[in-house]
């Protein structure tokens, strides 16, 4: 099995910036795209980006794009996500997601480890 744990976010004002880590462990050689999603109060759970496992290939959710990038460090097992230009309706509880899939994908039952998820508001 593999665990994920994320770190960072937190509390910034409209337009701010923030990034979040996330660190896999356990049986990380079975991972194949990593990817963040969201979940806002009262809302569905929402595809942020994803991340092949060359660290080349990514997607972003159209909310995004342009704004927020991903990135991986497979020697590492870490996957991040520097958020810029951050909007009150990016707050939500982000969530770090790995699957075995090695094409990309933006549903979440394609996902088969979650980590806790981490708090992100943005203040107007």
């Amino acid at each position: 099995q593999v665990q994920l744990v994320e770190s960072g976010g937190g509390l910034v004002q409209t337009g701010g910036s923030l990034s979040l880590s996330c660190v896999a462990s356990g049986r990380t050689s079975t991972i194949g795209i990593m990817g963040w999603f969201r979940r806002a109060p009262g809302k569905e759970r929402e595809f942020v980006a994803a991340i092949g496992r060359n660290t080349i290939n990514k997607q972003y959710g159209d909310s995004v794009k342009g704004r927020f990038i991903v990135s991986r460090n497979r020697a590492r097992n870490t996957m991040s996500l520097q958020m810029n230009a951050l909007r009150p309706e990016d707050t939500a509880i982000y969530y770090c997601a790995s699957s075995w899939h090695i094409t990309m994908e933006t549903a979440p039952e394609k996902y088969d480890a979650w980590g806790p998820g981490k708090q992100v508001t943005v203040s107007s």
